[in-house]
């Protein structure tokens, strides 16, 4: 019988959390508008070359020196966070509605949504993706799962960037900077 170690654990919680996310991209609205396929390779690469390594490190036999590998008390609360980041990227998904995209575009009926996760942080989903993957690199803690967990940070930002110019010529400026005005990007203020 295999033993319930915290990277198992995570490998689980990354899988259903695959699923459902995929399984709920029908729910939404027709696409008017997308960035271009070649304005969006940098971050997808980015984005996949950081979740093979941090793949592998949940596959129960990481890759390179283990810097850290915690049993399953110790490994909760990163457990704890991941589910935290992954929680945070459905609120904003489910706030968001047919809005959601996997890709760069805009939807029929787009607006700036600024309530909800969307009023913490002007990209939910990506912050929740990027707090659960640097979780997931501690257990066990490797260097490659920090590269993975690195690489899958700046392909997000690199989205962030691009998503933002995109809206900005798509909803208007003034409408959306107003918005980055009052919200951050990434990473939530500390009042």
């Amino acid at each position: 019988m295999t033993r319930v170690t915290p990277d198992i654990l995570l490998g689980w919680i990354w899988l259903a959390w695959l699923i459902t996310w995929w399984g709920a991209a029908f729910w939404s609205s027709r696409t008017v508008n997308r960035a271009g396929v070649g304005r969006q390779l940098l971050f997808r690469a980015l984005v996949i070359a950081g979740s093979l390594p941090l793949g592998m490190n949940m596959s129960h036999r990481p890759v390179g020196p283990v810097w850290w590998n915690p049993a399953l008390p110790a490994g909760l609360p990163f457990i704890g966070a991941a589910l935290a980041g992954l929680g945070f990227t459905w609120w904003a998904r489910l706030h968001l509605g047919r809005l959601w995209s996997s890709g760069v575009t805009r939807k029929a009926n787009h607006r700036v949504i600024d309530t909800g996760p969307y009023g913490i942080v002007r990209h939910p989903i990506y912050t929740g993706v990027i707090a659960a993957a640097l979780a997931t690199a501690f257990v066990p803690l490797t260097p490659l799962a920090i590269l993975g967990a690195g690489l899958i940070a700046a392909g997000f930002y690199v989205k962030a960037r691009l998503e933002e110019r995109f809206l900005r010529e798509e909803l208007g400026a003034e409408a959306y900077d107003a918005y980055t005005r009052r919200v951050p990007m990434l990473i939530p203020r500390l009042k």
